[in-house]
């Protein structure tokens, strides 16, 4: 069965505490070539029947009333999980 996958990040105003600590952290590791880290969610939807442009839409509309906090949440990508090994 495919999988859909949805995107969500904070948006780009809202400080990111865990992102600010990961980034810290990395700093203290001598990771110093990073300079921001911002951290999001990712949800994987598996559905029935091939993925065709409907079923993104509604994809997208779940993710924007139900996956994500619109006010502080941007839903950044609604796409078709590739196939595992599909490039072998």
């Amino acid at each position: 069965m495919p999988t859909i996958v949805v995107e969500v990040m904070p948006t780009a105003e809202l400080l990111d505490p865990a992102g600010k600590a990961v980034a810290g952290a990395l700093a203290r590791l001598g990771h110093t070539s990073v300079t921001n880290v911002r951290i999001g969610k990712r949800f994987e939807l598996t559905v029935e029947g091939p993925v065709t442009a409907a079923t993104l839409a509604d994809a997208r509309k779940i993710a924007e009333d139900i996956l994500s906090n619109q006010v502080i949440e941007d839903v950044i990508g609604v796409y078709e999980a590739p196939v595992a090994g599909a490039d072998a």
